[in-house]
């Protein structure tokens, strides 16, 4: 945008214009779009104002609109990347588990093509653990946090986040499993348990699966470590997700079911990915849930998942 555009953004009718932009995001073209008097009760402006805001967007080629009469005003196209820019939304950082699966590198292919679709600067970073994703959406180190549905009720009960979306079963893990070395009975005194405390669902399911396990001896881990561990025989069991568990633990440790009552209760939520986002942020939230095609991102998915697509994020 020319540099005198950036200053005319500055202005009282510039900033109606930047507020109309984010506004613009939630509407597809050839919709009618609201009228003057109701956006300017939205935004609490004139309807000049919202006029002189609508023409400054329209001269940066951000939209065209056209008047129909009794119809109304229609919007008959709009750059949903240059509307972005100017609602001053910015790149969206997404805080995702490590990549080590197909079906996490999946999930960050298809929100990657789910925002370039709508225009809006994505990236993405990588953090081990639902609570270290926590603190840094709540530090303002990222935007947007991709963890479990199961997860995501209990942080927004107990934390100022609020739910974004909720994908469906099977996008954020297949399923999970009790891991036990090789040779070594499940019914063994003083058994050695691997836990993982960054995680909020892997602690409660190995919470729950060992539950009433006195012996048990915990070991503080992270899954980066536990073919080491089981290989060194430093572990004998934990609950883990066993998207491609024998690529990452080899041959020496056994896949056993959890229990029915664990998995019934647990399996949907657990398998199910879910963004969030600060509460607070309510406009900020709406725009990207509403400019999101979430279909896309688990289409796109599953095409990761059968070998029909390259991972890129």
């Amino acid at each position: 945008m020319p540099h005198h555009a950036d200053e005319r953004f500055l202005t009282r009718n510039g900033m109606a214009a930047r507020q109309l932009a984010a506004l613009l995001l939630n509407h597809a073209p050839q919709s009618r779009l609201p009228r003057l008097r109701d956006f300017a009760g939205e935004l609490k402006v004139g309807n000049g104002t919202v006029q002189a805001g609508l023409q400054l967007l329209e001269e940066a080629g951000a939209v065209e609109t056209k008047a129909r009469g009794h119809l109304g005003t229609f919007l008959i196209r709009s750059d949903r990347a240059a509307l972005w820019r100017l609602a001053g939304l910015g790149t969206l950082l997404a805080a995702m588990p490590l990549p080590y699966s197909h079906r996490y590198e999946g999930l960050a292919t298809g929100l990657k093509a789910a925002f370039e679709e709508a225009g809006a600067p994505f990236a993405v970073t990588f953090m081990r653990g639902a609570s270290t994703r926590l603190a840094a959406l709540l530090e303002h180190k990222a935007d947007l946090v991709v963890l479990s549905r199961f997860a995501a009720d209990r942080l927004t009960a107990d934390h100022p986040v609020e739910l974004l979306a909720d994908l469906g079963p099977g996008t954020y893990v297949g399923s999970h499993g009790l891991l036990l070395r090789r040779g070594v009975a499940l019914e063994t005194k003083g058994l050695r348990v691997a836990v993982d405390s960054s995680s909020e669902d892997l602690r409660m399911l190995t919470a729950r699966a060992f539950a009433g396990r006195e012996d048990v001896e915990w070991v503080e881990s992270s899954y980066m470590q536990l073919r080491g561990l089981f290989a060194r025989e430093r572990v004998d069991a934990t609950v883990w997700n066993l998207d491609e568990v024998s690529d990452h633990l080899g041959p020496d440790v056994e896949v056993m079911p959890l229990r029915e009552e664990i998995d019934r209760e647990l399996a949907q939520r657990n398998s199910s990915a879910a963004l969030i986002g600060r509460a607070g942020e309510g406009d900020a939230l709406e725009t990207v849930r509403s400019s999101l095609d979430f279909e896309l991102v688990t289409r796109v998915q599953g095409e990761v998942l059968r070998g029909e697509r390259v991972p890129l994020y």
